[in-house]
């Protein structure tokens, strides 16, 4: 453990001490965040490029810890680098929805041809057997990446937010992935402390009050990797509730963005407009400082996280109850809250009565 350790400080380092430089960038090219509407919290204009400090960090502890740079490991620098390159240009200046989603298409299809890719997901329904998946593996791994990719990107609200959350979920792949028993996760273990590392480093920099924002540049990146260690790892275990772990331990980011797509539907709005609907928009209406709401969002990520771990050493049956029983109170609650939009939804008929 005290070799991950290390695996886990060096990034650290490496991130707090790239940011600095990585500000001084942003002013430069004019990566900078200028608030123009009352969904931004912050008043002052930030600088936006904290992201290419975390993928600095990752690539150079990438090149320090794994022995090996095989075909998987480059496919993964190269589409990491796809992803950060096109996060620069929207940070600079904003790029359309359909050249982000090209890109992204492009960096799956890298870790594709580097042989990272869903080939089977866990049967719940037969004790250790699994679907193969066959010609749809292609597909389904490239709507994994963009998925996860953009799930990090699209809670990035608060200061410190996501970088928070994608430090919380590494910790908890890193775990998920240190209980598989019967095949070498090693490298996944690396990834995943190099990736918290990387954000935690960046944290110092990034927390209320922010002197500088990840942006796209590194909220993207973030999710990028994510995606891929659990497709590295959690996904290539024959648990039969395999695909349920990474879910869980990425739960915050994904349930929201689910949430949000459902409001959308409910009120009628593009699936593509922004609202101030996500749960931190909801916890800063109830009276929360933004540093409140980030704690209390890092919390839940951890509560996520941590049913990702248990959840991974659960049998088959107790792990669908579980499920069953989280998705519930998921649901119930979301609604309760308003962030599925509904409580707004009555709030609006009450008044046109």
């Amino acid at each position: 453990m005290t070799d991950y350790f290390i695996v886990f400080l060096i990034p650290i380092i490496l991130s707090y001490l790239l940011t600095p430089l990585a500000k001084y960038t942003a002013k430069k090219i004019g990566a900078i965040d200028v608030p123009k509407d009352d969904r931004r919290v912050h008043k002052v204009p930030i600088p936006r490029l904290g992201g290419l400090a975390i993928y600095l960090a990752t690539i150079i502890s990438m090149f320090i810890f794994l022995e090996d740079i095989d075909k998987s490991i480059i496919s993964i620098m190269i589409g990491g680098t796809i992803i950060v390159i096109t996060g620069i240009i929207d940070d600079v200046k904003p790029i359309s929805a359909r050249w982000k989603l090209f890109f992204q298409i492009l960096s799956a299809l890298v870790l594709v041809m580097g042989d990272i890719r869903i080939e089977y997901i866990g049967n719940p329904f037969v004790k250790n057997s699994v679907i193969n998946l066959g010609m749809f593996s292609i597909p389904v791994t490239i709507f994994w990446t963009i998925g996860i990719t953009n799930t990090l990107n699209l809670i990035d609200g608060l200061d410190g937010l996501s970088a928070g959350v994608g430090a919380i979920a590494a910790v908890s792949l890193f775990f998920v992935a240190a209980s598989i028993d019967f095949i070498d996760t090693t490298m996944v273990m690396i990834l995943c402390a190099i990736i918290a590392g990387s954000a935690f480093g960046f944290l110092p920099h990034n927390f209320n009050p922010a002197k500088i924002f990840m942006g796209d540049t590194g909220a993207l990146f973030l999710g990028f990797m994510l995606s891929v260690v659990a497709m590295e790892g959690v996904m290539k275990s024959v648990a039969t509730i395999t695909i349920v772990v990474p879910i869980l331990a990425l739960g915050l980011p994904i349930f929201d963005t689910t949430f949000a797509i459902i409001r959308r539907v409910i009120n009628k709005r593009p699936i593509g407009e922004a609202d101030k609907g996500h749960v931190h928009h909801r916890l800063l209406d109830k009276g929360l400082s933004q540093k409140q709401a980030v704690l209390i969002l890092y919390m839940v990520s951890a509560i996520f996280g941590s049913a990702a771990v248990l959840m991974a050493g659960l049998k088959p049956g107790y792990g669908v109850i579980v499920v069953g029983i989280i998705l519930t109170l998921l649901f119930l609650g979301a609604a309760r809250f308003g962030i599925l939009g509904v409580v707004d939804i009555k709030k609006k008929n009450r008044e046109k009565r």
